[in-house]
């Protein structure tokens, strides 16, 4: 379609599944923030699933970039939950970031 800056994420199946499997980790860490009662982390996790289930392909990179800098090297989700819970996310969202980056350097060749 003319003048449009993206696909849709499902005319780019590797993008809208990596992007699901963020989704899936991301509510599995929310999830397990929440029962823990870390208030901090579930308010930082809480908008990451729907976004990652439904944000369009152009605003997928900030929400990526967004997820991944919970893990900062003076302040950690890996310090503050458990591993099965931040180590699947952490995967997840570089796959993702990954995955973007590729897609971004195709449009531009």
């Amino acid at each position: 379609m003319a003048g449009r800056a993206s696909p849709a994420r499902h005319e780019v199946p590797e993008i809208d599944s990596t992007a699901l499997e963020a989704a899936r980790a991301a509510d599995h860490a929310l999830a397990v923030a929440q029962s823990m009662g870390n208030e901090r982390w579930a308010r930082y996790l809480a908008p990451l699933p729907e976004r990652l289930r439904d944000d369009p392909i152009t605003s997928l990179h900030a929400v990526a970039r967004r997820a991944r800098s919970a893990y900062g090297p003076k302040d950690s989700i890996r310090d503050a939950l458990p591993e099965d819970a931040t180590e699947p996310l952490l995967k997840a969202i570089d796959r993702l970031l990954k995955v973007l980056q590729r897609h971004e350097l195709e449009m531009h060749s």
